[in-house]
């Protein structure tokens, strides 16, 4: 031990415990070279030499295989750290400085922890306190030449796989569907299997044109697809399972399947937590880009269409993009609606109703990526409702002069927009007129002059129709951009009520519910008062008298609209009432057959009795049908014609007979 080293280890370090520092880079130096790491290990018998007993020497050397460019994910450097900070250690033993840390930031931050605790660093060099300028200096070189050390080596590694890259020779992992063979040549998988289900993948999408529906009818037609292990156990194994959206989407990015050699598609950076991430690079920015390079499934120039219509859909679908241009439908929260219980951004769906398109929030994240069932949705038009009258009437009064200044750069450009289209419009009407009046002039023998005008009338009819469908779109587009300088997103939770957070440009929150629409099936439901009305009359009524005593006492149905006798019999047999025949049935009337075989007449004969009054009848259908009171205990005296006078068929009763008779 030298002089100065002695002079530099005081009693209060002796007091204080050693801690040595093992690390080598990477797993497969810690199994080849050996030596690197015994001569760390050794210097165990330098800190006992320096005055340290042996039990009182920690190694931390559970960062084995594992690089210094940084401090994240190393637990061992972690420790050392603590104990420095707490003033458990004396002294730092590191073979080098670049075991310790190839980082200056860390680094750095070492010595000024032991520079507080009065702890010494040691390398195979010698002893140096951190507390000394001297030292602090020849230490801060030493770890910017460490620094500077792993630069270097990493440029030179760069350069040479860049080189080969260019030439289109670097092995780089392929992706499921391609191998390489001995020679290093990449072709397609010799698995028939795994080679036709990526063909049909690419075929499928081909067909439908959207990532999504790829997923769904694989799904449903149960096709599995195969991956394949890149590491640990089993490595080159190929695994089979079902296929998820991200999956499709990277394979339909992946220029090797259309035989192109690219190099430089992603790049290492490091987040906030300094956690070293790949961040996917645009085309322009790749370093080698080959083209038929080798064999794929696909050709280039359906890789380029494939890209396009990716990059179409991903308005729509992306969390990034979607919402950042209103598009189309009178949805007025499109883009900006979030699932309270996913999270994830809800879109928008249109049904017809009533002539009109109705706007329906679900969301379908589910759906798009694993081919599930749809979380949660809700009636649009209520919720735009409530967000508009907010819009209006609950803005703080501080943000109210910004809100008008926002509202006069709105309305004028929106006033612009609408005065272009306007004359736009006015331009179109002119010219499909003046088309018209042509087309009216010509001789009509003449029909090649006519033929020509009429299909320039029809141009210009069509190009009418075209801009008045396109004004009548860019008004919800405009309605929506106001939104979205106000309004960042609003999440909703659809339970019994529907509840709204909406979180404000700036900041501000604010919370609301509104009521869940009813379903359909309730809100065409018969109310049950008019039920029970309806039960009431059919008592003395029947489905026409019914229909003329509700409408003259107000009801209406679920549309607004009058009652008929089809809507009472609807009605009628959607609760199961007895129809008005029934209850007269019950009631013991009887039929005009019935009282006919009683009186041994003909049915004919009992309907005309009915009608002269002789039988009491109920009428029970508007078509003239009729039920008849039972006669009793009578009989039927048939009516006499004469010339000199006639009588008309008479009920008499039994008993009388009887007695006349006796």
């Amino acid at each position: 031990m030298s002089t100065d080293n002695a002079m530099k280890i005081s009693a209060d370090h002796l007091r204080r415990d050693a801690f040595l520092y093992v690390r080598q880079s990477s797993l497969r130096q810690v199994f080849e070279n050996t030596e690197s790491t015994k001569r760390q290990y050794a210097l165990r018998d330098r800190a006992v030499a320096l005055g340290w007993p042996i039990e009182r020497v920690h190694v931390i050397d559970n960062d084995l295989g594992l690089s210094g460019a940084q401090s994240q994910d190393r637990d061992g450097f972690q420790r050392l750290v603590t104990e420095v900070a707490m003033g458990h250690a004396g002294i730092v033993l590191g073979l080098e400085v670049s075991r310790l840390a190839r980082n200056n930031a860390d680094w750095h931050r070492l010595l000024e922890l032991a520079a507080m605790s009065r702890t010494l660093i040691m390398d195979e060099d010698g002893v140096y306190d951190a507390a000394s300028f001297n030292d602090r200096m020849l230490l801060g070189l030493k770890g910017t030449m460490s620094e500077a050390e792993l630069h270097i080596l990493k440029s030179r590694l760069q350069g040479g796989i860049l080189n080969k890259a260019r030439r289109g020779e670097l092995e780089l992992p392929l992706p499921i569907g391609l191998v390489y063979t001995p020679d290093m040549r990449v072709v397609l998988d010799p698995d028939r299997q795994i080679q036709d289900t990526v063909r049909m993948l690419f075929d499928t999408f081909r067909e439908v044109g959207s990532a999504c529906a790829v997923v769904r009818r694989l799904r449903n037609e149960k096709i599995l697809f195969p991956r394949r292990i890149r590491r640990g156990i089993g490595k080159g194994d190929v695994l089979w399972s079902e296929i998820d959206h991200s999956r499709v989407i990277q394979i339909l990015h992946n220029p090797r399947y259309a035989g192109a050699f690219a190099y430089g598609r992603t790049r290492t950076i490091y987040n906030a937590k300094l956690k070293s991430v790949q961040q996917k690079m645009p085309r322009s920015d790749w370093q080698v880009l080959i083209p038929q390079a080798h064999e794929g499934y696909i050709s280039w120039d359906e890789f380029e269409r494939n890209q396009t219509s990716l990059e179409q859909n991903a308005v729509g679908f992306s969390p990034g993009l979607r919402g950042r241009m209103p598009r189309q439908g009178n949805g007025l929260l499109q883009g900006r609606v979030l699932c309270g219980r996913c999270g994830a951004r809800m879109r928008v769906h249109y049904e017809q109703f009533e002539g009109n398109l109705r706007p329906y929030y679900i969301c379908n994240e589910a759906v798009v990526r694993h081919a599930g069932k749809a979380c949660q949705w809700a009636r649009g038009p209520a919720i735009d409702e409530a967000v508009s009258a907010l819009l209006l009437e609950a803005m703080a009064p501080t943000a109210i002069e910004v809100a008008l200044a926002v509202q006069e750069e709105i309305s004028q450009r929106v006033e612009q927009a609408a005065s272009l289209r306007d004359k736009q419009l006015q331009r179109a009407r002119y010219e499909a007129e003046l088309a018209r009046r042509r087309y009216l002039k010509v001789d009509p023998d003449n029909r090649l002059v006519a033929d020509a005008l009429e299909a320039d009338w029809n141009g210009k009819l069509r190009d009418l129709d075209t801009l008045q469908r396109e004004h009548e779109r860019q008004n919800p587009v405009e309605r929506k951009r106001m939104l979205g300088l106000l309004i960042e997103d609003v999440t909703l939770l659809v339970d019994e009520q529907i509840n709204m957070h909406i979180r404000w440009r700036g900041g501000r929150t604010q919370s609301l519910a509104v009521a869940r629409p009813r379903p359909m099936a309730v809100i065409r439901k018969t109310p049950e008062a008019v039920v029970a009305l309806i039960n009431e009359l059919l008592e003395t009524d029947n489905d026409q008298q019914i229909a003329s005593r509700l409408n003259a006492l107000g009801h209406r149905n679920w549309r607004g609209e009058a009652f008929t006798l089809k809507k009472v019999m609807l009605v009628r047999r959607a609760y199961g009432l007895k129809t008005r025949f029934e209850r007269l049935r019950e009631s013991g009337m009887l039929t005009g057959e019935e009282v006919a075989r009683r009186f041994g007449v003909s049915a004919t004969t009992v309907h005309q009795l009915g009608r002269d009054g002789v039988l009491k009848r109920h009428r029970y259908a508007t078509n003239h049908r009729y039920l008849y009171e039972p006669p009793g205990n009578v009989r039927l005296a048939k009516g006499v014609g004469g010339r000199y006078g006639s009588r008309q068929p008479r009920l008499i009763d039994a008993q009388q007979i009887q007695q006349g008779a006796s």
